[in-house]
């Protein structure tokens, strides 16, 4: 991992949330922070904590669905740690799903192949609930703000797009042919900018997509398992939202539940772009923004954010980085697909 190349990006987006936080007024947001009900807050902490066990055992069933061994305090902190790198590098969200099967297969014994399936069907769990809500919010704020034209065919353009991304990554999920087709066109685009031979790893992740493939295909079998991880999905979903609203509370703002939960959801997809890890500084700037259009003053909207992206991201992420030394800080660096 470029830990020097991380901060970089860390520090870039901590200036753009400043330079925002400069902009409405210092003065305004430290006013509005300080009327904050400590009542509200902490709920809003303990609704995050809920969140965060429902995602270990969310993950639990895959992982006990796909009969691989497992003790449910160090999956929770495997899970942590992958949250904590998900947060603090710019990939998307997706770079502790390797980092979460590696963990995993070094203390259970299963294959990274197998313990990889677990972790990507965890993501697809997710992203099922995350689609529905989603087009739902773009909706819900296309009939609900005057938004321009051009802000409307946005909304819609990217509520496609993502509909289709989904499509053809569930696509590559049970098509072993295309997803070797994929995979094999990934490493010639990145051969064309790197001078070091990637025959090696192309042929590793071709290996780890057969066997993900198939423990995939293994998994969906199982209805138990597949309509318990989904349903859990949704409420973990819910209660994101339900966390946002709370802290909304704190500030004793009234906004409607379905606002909230359209910001929340069109933030969330921009901070799946992989610029900035977990898309600080644009992330905020898009809740700042919209609740601002909706009405809410920018010194309570500001405020709102700061203590919100406190709980679900700098606390989640300090939590990882404690946990870390119990697996030793260099399991970063050692992620591979050997087995």
């Amino acid at each position: 991992m470029d830990y020097k190349k991380v901060f970089g990006l860390l520090s870039v987006g901590i200036v753009i949330l400043v330079a925002m936080i400069l902009f409405i007024g210092p003065g305004e947001v430290l006013n509005a922070l300080q009327t904050a009900d400590m009542k509200y807050v902490l709920l809003a902490i303990i609704i995050q904590f809920i969140i965060m066990t429902l995602w270990n055992v969310k993950w639990g069933i895959i992982v006990s669905g796909l009969d691989i061994s497992y003790k449910k305090l160090p999956l929770f902190a495997m899970l942590l740690v992958g949250l904590a790198v998900n947060n603090l590098t710019p990939s998307g969200r997706g770079g502790g799903e390797p980092v979460r099967a590696y963990l995993l297969s070094k203390s259970s014994g299963a294959g990274f192949r197998k313990t990889f399936a677990t972790v990507m069907s965890d993501k697809l769990f997710d992203t099922f609930p995350f689609l529905t809500l989603a087009i739902i919010a773009m909706i819900y704020l296309i009939f609900t703000l005057h938004l321009s034209q051009t802000m409307v065919i946005t909304l819609i353009a990217v509520i496609i797009l993502f509909v289709i991304l989904l499509g053809f990554i569930l696509y590559i999920c049970f098509n072993e042919e295309l997803g070797l087709r994929t995979v094999a066109w990934i490493f010639r685009q990145l051969n064309r900018f790197m001078s070091r031979d990637l025959t090696k790893y192309e042929s590793k992740s071709k290996s780890a997509m057969r066997g993900f493939q198939t423990s995939l295909k293994y998994l969906m079998k199982d209805r138990k398992v597949f309509f318990q991880a989904l349903i859990i999905a949704f409420i973990v979903w819910i209660l994101e939202i339900l966390r946002v609203y709370v802290v909304f509370l704190a500030f004793g703002v009234q906004v409607s539940f379905g606002m909230i939960a359209s910001v929340f959801l069109l933030s969330t997809l921009v901070g799946m772009i992989p610029a900035l890890p977990g898309g600080i500084g644009a992330v905020d700037g898009i809740m700042i923004l919209v609740y601002s259009m909706a009405g809410v003053p920018s010194s309570i909207s500001t405020a709102v954010t700061l203590v919100e992206r406190l709980i679900s991201y700098w606390m989640v992420s300090g939590l990882g980085l404690l946990v870390l030394p119990y697996f030793g800080t260099g399991v970063l660096d050692k992620v591979d697909l050997d087995e």
